[in-house]
C-alpha cells in the first residue's frame, strides 16, 4: 500500500535536488491540505489543480528558490504505512533549534509543531521539514 503524503514529499524533495521548476503528483484533499501548509511556511511557491481527461486531477507544485538555493533542505519521515507515529503535544520538540517544522495530522487539521503546542493538540507525526 502506498502512502500518498510520503510520495508527495519525496517528489518535492527530488524536484529540488534535480533543480526543477515544478513537479506533479496525483490529487487528494489530504495532499492539498499539506500543500497549503507548505505554501504558508514558504517551502513551495504555489500549487495548481489541473484536470486530465476530465476524470483525473493532478497537483502541479511550483518550487521556490531563494537566490538559486532550494527553500527545502531535507525531510525526515516518521509515519509509514506499516508504522503510524502518534505524539502528544507535550512530546513535540523544536526541529533544528526552531528553523524547521514538524507537520502533524490532527483532529483539527494539518498543523505544525508550534501550532499544535499552542492549541494543545496531538496527532499523527507525518514528517519533519527544514
Amino acid at each position: 500500500m502506498e502512502n500518498s503524503v510520503i510520495d508527495l514529499i519525496i517528489r518535492i524533495k527530488n524536484g529540488y535536488l534535480a533543480g526543477k521548476d515544478n513537479v506533479s503528483a496525483s490529487y487528494s484533499k489530504f495532499k492539498e491540505e499539506v500543500l497549503k501548509k507548505l505554501k504558508q511556511l514558504k517551502f513551495i511557491k504555489d500549487y495548481k489543480i489541473e484536470e486530465v481527461d476530465n476524470v483525473k486531477k493532478v497537483l502541479v507544485i511550483d518550487l521556490l528558490y531563494v537566490e538559486n538555493n532550494p527553500a527545502l533542505t531535507d525531510v525526515k519521515i516518521f509515519s509509514k504505512p506499516g508504522r503510524r507515529y502518534y505524539v502528544s503535544y507535550k512530546e513535540l520538540k523544536p526541529v533544528l533549534s526552531g528553523y524547521g517544522y514538524s507537520i502533524l495530522s490532527t483532529p483539527k487539521g494539518i498543523m505544525t509543531n508550534k501550532e499544535a503546542r499552542l492549541k494543545k493538540v496531538g496527532g499523527e507525526l507525518l514528517f519533519n521539514i527544514w
